[in-house]
């Protein structure tokens, strides 16, 4: 089943502290974000490739990916005030009945995952890549523990988040209505409450690099992987 991706990447990267987008960060030697695109450019049922970008920094992306095998695939898209207004921004571009969005700054998902997702979100309506949450969970007021969360039903969600066509873009014409800011693609879903929404088991790889440490741990997965590949 063919879909098209929309990939955030107009952020500021302020927790990282490079003073500028932390996708053009390097690793190693390479943008963040051409490893991010490059997994879904080697995916066939991927039709289109949706980033969402700052109109300052349009002409940096386009000189990265000129020339390059997947080139045809993408699509330049101007972000908004918050991430979620690049994605409704994005939205304006897909052509697929399905639609995945994912996190720029996530590399390292791997290509089972985005399979499974379509597939789920071709046949309940929607999927997220998540994993199950490893520490203790503790509820606390102002620095003083209230309660110990039970972690065998909590799951530490990531990205792509996987959606039939209409029932994302519905969910943020109904968000934009209420005045309603989400967390990410899945929370408008489940606050507009028509239909449940389906956890695909991802794994731990697939980090997303936020902080300075994050470049650590990438560098990391990389090095394992071309081990593991070799």
């Amino acid at each position: 089943m063919e879909y098209d991706v929309i990939i955030p990447a107009a952020g500021s990267g302020t927790r990282m502290g490079a003073g500028k987008n932390k996708l053009l960060l390097e690793l190693n030697e390479r943008p963040i974000i051409l490893h991010t695109l490059e997994v879904f450019a080697g995916e066939p049922d991927c039709s289109k490739m949706i980033v969402v970008i700052q109109p300052k920094e349009e002409k940096i992306f386009r000189e990265m990916t000129v020339g390059s095998p997947y080139e045809k695939k993408l699509a330049f898209v101007y972000g908004g005030a918050e991430r979620q207004h690049s994605v409704y921004n994005g939205l304006k571009a897909v052509s697929t009945g399905i639609v995945l969005v994912h996190d720029g700054a996530r590399p390292f998902i791997r290509r089972p995952v985005i399979k499974q997702l379509v597939s789920e979100a071709v046949r309940s309506g929607a999927a997220i890549a998540a994993v199950p949450v490893k520490d203790t969970i503790k509820q606390a007021v102002d620095h003083e523990v209230v309660q110990t969360i039970d972690r065998s039903s909590l799951w530490q969600v990531q990205t792509p988040q996987a959606f039939r066509l209409p029932i994302l873009q519905q969910a943020h014409e109904w968000a934009r209505a209420e005045g309603y800011l989400g967390t990410d693609e899945a929370s408008l879903v489940e606050k507009k409450g028509d239909i449940s929404i389906k956890i695909i088991k991802s794994d731990y790889d697939n980090i997303k690099i936020t902080t300075p440490e994050d470049l650590y741990f990438a560098r990391a997965i990389l090095e394992k992987r071309a081990q593991l590949d070799g």
